[in-house]
């Protein structure tokens, strides 16, 4: 449940210091119960070090803990920033009234019971009380607030995460209370761990927005099952100048079942979030270990600018599993120059190999690695560094750690920006090993695969930072009063759907070349439209009622002569009633026949979360069993729209294959960002769109077939 609660932008900085560095906290519900949640959370404020004051609040205890406990947040002496609501959560609309009146900034309820369970008004209820006194709400449903650079546990996990740079935002509490723990493991440095849940008021926009201007915090980490305000989230992300990485759970298909296009059943959730989360420059993690594993090197190293990844090790075989694993994650390796060979030559014994990975045999010493390192690292052609390590007997992997970190820290010295991954495989020696480097700042993992996949992670972002200036630009060629003509007259027939013809004046109204033709509602009307248009020409039936036209025998293709057009015209109108004796025929398409050419799909479906979501992929009949689609969100910009054509598998087709000529990309884009302005200002009326197939040539292209859904009114 969203509601409209956010104050100006240049208020909210000041607005949430009060939620996650407050320099007093009240804990309403406070209990002496040390089972009951409201003690866990002044017993981890005490033992986390928070330096601030700390004010229990129950109204049948006098102290709790050794403190003095209020009986009312309203007789407490001091100002409050912050106030943890613990109590049940029909007794928080009082709550939070005290809370107003007595001046309270934000809040924090880590009560449930609310719109998770049905409770929808309970919630708008307290939402409406804070939105009065002008404080701002985390939650409900929440573990509560985890801030490292405040020393501040105002929460019910254990312990406060491993401390770093990171800022963890998640809307499951279970699980941000279970990655607590791994982070001391892992030593994922940690500046604060947010758990959202309901978002009734603070969501992923306003909190993404914040820790962009906080100090303690160099990336943002996010685990997502849901967004509320998709298209706040993309504004927030795009101004964002720090790295955002985000895991999308629950990635199923919506609604594909009651889809009426091609492009409403392949628009599962997981395609239209892919897509989002790329158009707003967030770096993907396929899983919770990635999450992790590229979160680290994002928040420790700095962006990878260049394609060019060298790979360092100590065994041919971890070389190979990274040469594999940089193919898997985008950034495949490519052989390095003579120059830079002769100066790792220097490094190995004769029977080494220099090229790319890099193996300095299992003779390499500390040494060795040093060596390799600093030159690499300040050669020009290297974009960035993947050093791995296998244990071996004559060598201690700290002494090696320790080897990699100076090469490291004197070429950061000499002026070198390039990012290094590590990974160290062996025992506990290793482990150890490890652990050193990554308290010393370099992301250090088990296997070569995780240091290449998180590495890639940094050339992802540098990637969406290059781009992240190209916005929409509107054509001004466009009818809009055409296209609202259309919608109304088919909205008074009562139909949630346009027919083809209408469904290409609209696409001929923004600018999509559509072939020419018209409705012949009889056979000497169908030979005057063909004979004008000209030879051959494409027969459909136009019905209300009958929306698969070639089920229903009402498609004619490659008519050339008159008689033709007259005996298709007979038989198409013949095949409809047999098809629905009930049909209302308004009359056959008769449209000139667009030469063949490269079958694409341009469509669109309403995502209930970012609005109108844009697809396209390889067209005709195809599309929905080879499924190679991409999305964006509307508005779609050029640079968005080329992203889309360069990430369909069949793109090598579009660029010329096998002796093809390529085809007209330029035009493509220009379809893909005409049809994205269409659904977007029209994203109260249309539903869903196909334009399927449309037939792309060496020079332009045309849309063959239209379909358009309307919203129901």
């Amino acid at each position: 449940m969203v509601y409209d609660v956010i104050p100006p932008t240049k208020v909210i900085a000041m607005d949430l210091d009060s939620i996650f560095k407050p320099k007093s906290v009240a804990v309403i519900g406070a209990s002496r119960d040390p089972k009951a949640i409201g003690h866990q959370v002044v017993k981890n404020i005490q033992e986390s070090g928070y330096e601030g004051k700390v004010y229990p609040v129950n109204p049948k205890a006098d102290e709790i803990r050794g403190l003095k406990c209020y009986h009312s947040v309203l007789e407490i002496p001091d100002e409050i920033d912050l106030a943890v609501i613990t109590v049940p959560a029909k007794i928080c609309p009082l709550v939070v009234e005290e809370c107003g009146k007595k001046g309270v900034k934000g809040l924090a309820i880590i009560a449930s019971g609310f719109s998770e369970v049905g409770e929808v008004e309970l919630e708008r209820r307290v939402v409406e009380i804070a939105r009065k006194y002008g404080m701002r709400i985390l939650g409900p449903n929440i573990v509560g607030v985890m801030s490292n650079p405040k020393k501040l546990n105002a929460a019910f996990g254990p312990y406060l995460p491993y401390p770093g740079k990171i800022t963890l935002l998640s809307q499951s509490g279970a699980l941000l209370i279970a990655m607590d723990a791994r982070t001391w493991l892992d030593k994922v440095g940690i500046s604060y761990m947010i758990s959202l849940g309901n978002m009734a008021d603070l969501d992923f926009g306003d909190l993404i927005e914040y820790f962009n201007e906080d100090e303690d915090t160099n990336v943002i980490s996010l685990y997502v099952e849901g967004i509320q305000n998709g298209r706040k989230f993309l504004e927030k992300c795009k101004k964002a100048k720090k790295p955002i990485i985000a895991l999308k759970a629950g990635v199923s298909q919506r609604g594909a079942a009651a889809a009426a296009s091609h492009t409403g059943s392949l628009a599962g959730s997981a395609k239209v979030y892919e897509g989002a989360f790329k158009q707003g420059g967030v770096v993907m993690a396929e899983d919770l270990n990635a999450l992790f594993d590229r979160s680290m090197a994002l928040s420790l190293q700095p962006p990878m600018k260049g394609d060019n990844l060298l790979v360092i090790t100590n065994g041919g075989g971890v070389g190979v599993l990274a040469t594999d694993a940089a193919e898997k994650y985008g950034v495949p390796l490519k052989d390095a120059p003579e120059d830079l060979k002769e100066l790792m030559r220097k490094w190995m014994p004769p029977f080494g190999s220099p090229k790319n990975p890099v193996d300095l045999t299992g003779m390499a010493d500390r040494e060795h690695y040093e060596g390799s390192i600093q030159d690499a690292m300040l050669h020009n052609w290297v974009d960035g560094l993947v050093i791995l390590y296998c244990e071996t007997s004559f060598t201690d992997p700290m002494n090696i750690a320790e080897g990699i970190y100076k090469a490291v820290s004197e070429a950061r010295e000499k002026g070198s920006e390039i990012p290094v991954t590590v990974s160290l495989i062996g025992g506990e020696r290793c482990r150890e090993a490890s652990g050193w480097l990554i308290e010393h700042g370099i992301p250090t993992y088990n296997s070569p695969e995780i240091a290449v996949n998180s590495i890639a992670a940094l050339r992802e972002y540098w990637k969406f930072r290059e781009r992240m200036g190209m916005e929409f630009k509107r054509f001004e060629d466009v009818d809009k009063e055409k296209v609202k003509e259309i919608i109304e007259n088919a909205r008074k027939e009562g139909r949630n759907f346009l027919l083809e013809p209408e469904a290409k004046e609209i696409f001929r109204a923004y600018g999509l070349p559509v072939p020419a033709g018209k409705v012949a509602t009889n056979e000497e009307e169908a030979v005057e439209i063909a004979k004008e248009i000209g030879f051959p020409v494409v027969m459909k039936i136009v019905s209300p009622q009958i929306i698969h036209k070639t089920e229903a025998g009402g498609v004619k293709v490659n008519i050339e002569t008159e008689d033709e057009v007259r005996s298709a015209f007979r038989e198409i109108v013949e095949n409809a009633r047999k098809y629905d004796p009930n049909a209302e025929i308004k009359g056959v398409y008769v449209q000139n026949m667009a030469p063949w050419g490269t079958e694409v799909i341009i469509g669109s479906v309403k995502d209930p979360q970012f609005g109108p979501a844009v697809m396209f992929g390889l067209g005709g009949i195809f599309v929905e069993v080879m499924k190679d689609v991409t999305f964006r969100i509307a508005p779609v910009s050029e640079g968005d729209a080329r992203e889309m054509v360069e990430e369909i598998k069949a793109s090598k087709i579009l660029k010329g294959f096998r002796g093809e000529k390529p085809k007209d990309i330029d035009a493509l884009v220009e379809a893909i960002c005409r049809l994205s302005q269409l659904v977007y200002e029209f994203e109260e009326d249309i539903s869903e769109v196909d334009a399927n197939p449309v037939m792309l040539y060496e020079k332009g292209l045309s849309v063959v077939d239209a379909r358009i859904i309307l919203s129901k009114k």
